[in-house]
């Protein structure tokens, strides 16, 4: 009888070091996922682009993807509080829509090729625009301002 218990003591130790385990490796690769999740680099066309930095984590990971990109847009209300979930859409100086997409965060870095853009941001039905010209050495920001709620 005593070996029938010790076994099973045995069992639930490992059945309990198993469940640990996983555990623990879950704790460790979810936010990991999470943090990867966010602040993906995605193509559309000829358009290389990024959006985030809703926590200071991704901001500054944005911060050092910046180096990569042509064009940095910068979303926030007046007050100076940052805003998501804004809808981007950017038209070359031909009229032809390059990239239309929505910001995951404050920040959308973009690489455009060379030229001039129109920029439209519409956040709660307020739509702002302004142009810009990028080329392949510089970083060029467009800080879009809504009026504070």
């Amino acid at each position: 009888m005593k070996r029938v218990n010790s076994y099973a003591s045995l069992q639930a130790r490992r059945s309990l070091r198993r469940s640990l385990a996983v555990l623990l490796m879950g704790s460790v690769l979810l936010p990991t996922a999470a943090y990867c999740a966010e602040n993906v680099v995605q193509t559309a066309g000829t358009v290389t682009y990024v959006s985030g930095g809703v926590t200071d984590e991704t901001l500054d990971q944005l911060k050092s993807m910046s180096r990569d990109f042509n064009l940095k847009m910068v979303f926030a209300l007046k007050s100076g509080a940052y805003m998501s979930d804004v809808s981007v859409a950017i038209v070359d100086a031909k009229g032809r829509q390059v990239l239309d997409t929505r910001s995951d965060g404050p920040w959308l870095l973009a690489k455009l090729p060379a030229g001039s853009y129109q920029v439209l941001a519409t956040a709660s039905g307020a739509s702002l625009k302004q142009s810009v010209s990028v080329g392949s050495g510089s970083l060029k920001t467009l800080n879009f301002r809504w009026p504070s709620e």
